[in-house]
């Protein structure tokens, strides 16, 4: 329902949809306890089986971020078996993060038969080939966090494999696989910028969001 500007000020914020968005981020990020908590102090109803699910996404999440990606691996099987075969952009990501593993373990022998049983496969398909050859790259230095490469190294790399990881197994138990607060952040980042386009337009100052709360 659209509204007029000028009554915004007049519009009610429901508290249960303040909490809903509170607790869809604490359950899709794994925050057992806090989600424990909340539940607890608001009296919402926690959704069945979603202790079972944290606890199952989170040991996953974190073998893949912590270096334990085989094991990442095998629990996402358990849990979506299907799930990776039809996936293959995140299963050769996280095979990736394996392969890293191995380089940065300095085991290169072991990183290039690594390489050549689960990703030279990949190398048959267009989208996969540039990456292929990124990481195999880094087996020409000696000091792999000083090649151009060295992202690929890094905890953020590993992180961004294991969001996508969480977000792929929460969308195959068909539960939204980004947060309402995302959702927010991305409207109102959006909103945001058509404001401040409009203004350039017209001349007027640019959009700011503080002074607009504020005012």
């Amino acid at each position: 329902m659209d509204v007029d500007p000028s009554n915004y000020d007049q519009l009610a914020i429901n508290e249960n949809d303040t909490h809903d968005v509170v607790l869809s981020y604490l359950v899709h990020n794994c925050y057992i306890e806090t989600v424990e908590a909340f539940v607890a102090s608001t009296g919402m109803k926690q959704p069945a089986d979603c202790n079972d699910d944290m606890e199952k996404r989170k040991s996953i999440y974190h073998c893949a971020v912590e270096g334990n990606v085989l094991k990442a691996i095998e629990l996402t099987e358990q849990l979506a078996n299907d799930l990776l075969e039809k996936n293959k952009d995140l299963h050769f990501d996280l095979l990736s993060l394996r392969f890293v593993e191995l380089v940065c373990s300095r085991k290169c022998t072991e990183a290039l038969e690594f390489a050549q049983t689960n990703l030279t496969p990949f190398g048959k398909v267009e989208k996969f080939v540039a990456k292929l050859e990124d990481f195999m790259a880094l087996l020409a230095y000696e000091e792999p966090e000083k090649s151009p490469m060295f992202h690929l190294l890094s905890k953020d790399y590993r992180q961004q494999v294991a969001d996508s990881l969480n977000r792929a197994i929460l969308a195959h138990s068909n539960l939204p696989s980004y947060t309402a607060m995302e959702r927010l952040i991305q409207q109102t980042t959006a909103v945001r910028q058509s404001i401040s386009e409009d203004n350039a337009k017209n001349g007027s100052q640019p959009f700011s969001l503080k002074d607009f709360l504020s005012s």
